[in-house]
């Protein structure tokens, strides 16, 4: 019975992750990671809310979203379109939201991208809320300053005449441009300022870089990309969480939770089962499926979905290492904060309004073909264990350099 509720699952999601990974692939090779980072530097309100809604659709997991979101805000992003986009991106995606319709039906499938740029925007107002006008991106160094020197630019020793009168006995050799401060200063944003921008190129512009090539090969790269890299984030979780869905529903009885699953506290515990976790917007779904069919409310089900990709342990160290202590709370508040609101929210337009909230699973929600189901499941299939492979080798061949470097 648990086999076969897991195979289930895994065959009715296989369809739209699939359709989920083509569209992250489209994204990757269609849109300049250099145009986004000119739409994300900047301070102020408008900012932020651009920053969710850019953040929102992009196919980057939990850990992928960290090395993207430090390479914004080296380039200049502001720490509130920082925080927003780093809360957005691993909460919400194309991919993710493929699964959750056909796992928690199409209501849950609108709600909770729009919760995620929620609270994208709560917690990127609140960490913005205290950061000054001059970014913190950049800092001047004066260890090698003159020491009369008071300020980055004042000398307060004034010239004597025997200064002067060295000065003009030099005159005749060459001379060279002096190096101020704040030139210096200047020439380090800018030089800092380029090497991020090209980091970020380098790494993550592929849409640049394949621009000058053909639509067919551009989508091919894309596809080979998202069957690669994306599933290879994304198979080992996803896998833990059909089987924990699957679980539930063949060993947990429907009632068992329904007396816990609903309220505040339903979303209290769910915040504690999810903070400690390190699981992506994809993965999140099937479990929150589980914790449908195990009688949990439809809010606390999405409080565990927004508040799991966003608060694992990595990403608070991040935040905390690049935003500041208290950035890190605010954060925290912010993602919270905007979990809860939109969990009650949820709740509340469920029992008044009759909105349906339930894993469409079985013979009577088949959406597709039954060919085009088993097909799909089958590539799914082939993509994730080629994944594992290549992560064990590639963890094999890392390990055996380690050693011959030793010896």
């Amino acid at each position: 019975m648990l086999l076969e509720n897991f195979i289930a699952l895994f065959l009715e999601s296989a369809p739209w992750l699939l359709l989920g990974l083509f569209l992250a692939a489209l994204l990757k090779v269609f849109v300049p990671m250099a145009w986004m980072n000119r739409q994300l530097g900047g301070h102020g309100f408008k900012t932020t809310i651009k920053a969710a809604l850019l953040g929102a659709p992009l196919p980057l997991c939990s850990c992928g979203v960290i090395p993207a979101a430090i390479g914004l805000r080296r380039a200049g992003a502001s720490k509130a379109a920082t925080t927003s986009f780093l809360v957005s991106t691993p909460e919400t995606g194309i991919d993710s939201v493929s699964v959750s319709y056909v796992l928690l039906g199409p209501f849950m499938a609108c709600v909770r991208p729009i919760s995620a740029i929620i609270s994208a925007i709560i917690a990127g107002l609140l960490v913005g809320r205290d950061e000054k006008d001059t970014p913190a991106t950049f800092h001047s160094s004066n260890t090698n300053q003159h020491p009369e020197q008071k300020g980055c630019c004042m000398s307060t020793k004034k010239n004597t005449p025997s200064q002067n009168t060295s000065a003009l006995l030099k005159t005749q050799e060459p001379t060279k441009p002096i190096k101020h401060c704040c030139s210096s200063d200047t020439s380090n944003q800018k030089i800092t300022q380029q090497n991020n921008k090209k980091n970020i190129s380098t790494n993550n512009d592929i849409a640049s870089s394949l621009k000058d090539k053909s639509l067919l090969y551009r989508i091919g790269w894309g596809i080979r990309y998202a069957s690669t890299d994306l599933v290879k984030d994304t198979t080992l979780w996803l896998l833990i969480g059909l089987f924990f869905a699957a679980l539930i529903t063949t060993y947990v009885p429907g009632d068992f939770l329904a007396k816990w699953g609903d309220g505040i506290f339903a979303m209290l515990v769910m915040v504690i089962v999810s903070v400690p976790m390190y699981i992506c917007a994809t993965a999140s779904t099937p479990i929150a499926a589980g914790l449908l069919l195990a009688g949990v409310s439809p809010g606390a089900v999405l409080v565990f979905m927004l508040a799991g990709p966003a608060t694992n342990i990595a990403t608070l160290g991040v935040v905390r290492k690049e935003l500041g202590q208290r950035a890190l709370w605010s954060y925290l508040g912010g993602v919270l904060g905007g979990a809860f609101l939109s969990g009650i929210t949820v709740n509340y337009l469920v029992e008044t309004f009759h909105f349906k909230v339930m894993p469409q699973i079985g013979p009577e929600h088949t959406l597709l073909p039954h060919w085009l189901v088993i097909t799909s499941g089958i590539l799914l299939s082939a993509l994730m264990i080629n994944a594992l492979i290549t992560n064990l080798a590639q963890k094999w061949f890392h390990s055996e350099d380690q050693k011959n470097t030793q010896q």
